[in-house]
């Protein structure tokens, strides 16, 4: 068998200001900083939801959503609350995550809905052995009602890009323009990721709609899973990435 070949990169920090140095990429990325005092009083001035995410984690795994509230800030990870009178001490909450490994701080997108339950994007970007980056799929992970992140491992359902969007409200047309628009954001992204870093075969890039249709970028997977994908009655998805990954040696 052929060994896996394809750079990773686990920072999520500093793939957000690879991205951030792309023009065209930087009106899609939520404004990101790394956790400390002084940022997280920026970003909750700012913003009423911030994420709270280990700058190394995956699978959605380990992040915090903040709220504000009338008085004081309501945290949430995976299903348990808890609740904060003062930024002192939700920051001294915070920071007992952080004294194990670095976190940073994210401007929350509130996410687009479809049959009334939240959901995000993945498009799955691979490289052909010619040396061009290729859209491979797009599909949506819906997530699981109470919960943070929507990822399949944190109870969310991988579904169907159209019918996703179909159940939110976009036309025909509409979703058309967006897949396709959705598609030139992972190539785009591709190039970008060669310009810092050799021997990328694969991306996975999150990207959220808010409620306007935007799409965010939420962040981008160096080693992006798609074993969920064999859950669907319909393995095109699935049997088209896996063509492309045998190329550079992944097989599932």
């Amino acid at each position: 068998m052929t060994k896996y070949r394809s750079s990773t990169i686990g920072s999520k920090w500093t793939k957000t200001k690879w991205l951030l140095k792309r023009q065209d990429f930087q009106r899609h990325i939520p404004q990101t900083m790394m956790f400390n005092k002084h940022n997280l009083t920026t970003m909750l001035t700012s913003h009423s939801v911030v994420y709270f995410k280990p700058t190394n984690g995956s699978g959605g795994a380990n992040i915090i959503r903040i709220k504000k509230r009338a008085r004081g800030y309501q945290t949430q990870s995976n299903s348990s609350k808890a609740v904060y009178s003062t930024k002192d001490e939700l920051f001294n909450s915070l920071k007992r995550y952080s004294a194990r490994r670095p976190y940073l701080l994210q401007k929350g997108i509130a996410l687009a809905k479809t049959s009334g339950r939240p959901f995000d994007i993945r498009v799955m970007v691979q490289k052909t052995n010619a040396g061009d980056w290729v859209s491979t799929a797009v599909f949506t992970k819906i997530g699981r009602p109470g919960k943070v992140a929507t990822n399949y491992n944190q109870g969310g359902k991988i579904d169907f890009f159209r019918s996703t969007l179909s159940a939110a409200g976009y036309h025909a047309a509409s979703i058309q323009r967006m897949e396709a628009k959705l598609k030139r954001m992972g190539v785009s992204a591709g190039h970008c990721f060669d310009r810092h870093m050799k021997g990328f075969r694969e991306l996975g890039l999150d990207i959220a709609l808010d409620s306007e249709g935007k799409p965010w970028i939420l962040e981008v997977n160096t080693r992006p899973q798609i074993y969920p994908l064999k859950h669907l009655k319909d393995k095109g998805l699935y049997r088209r990435i896996i063509s492309f990954a045998k190329q550079y040696g992944r097989t599932k």
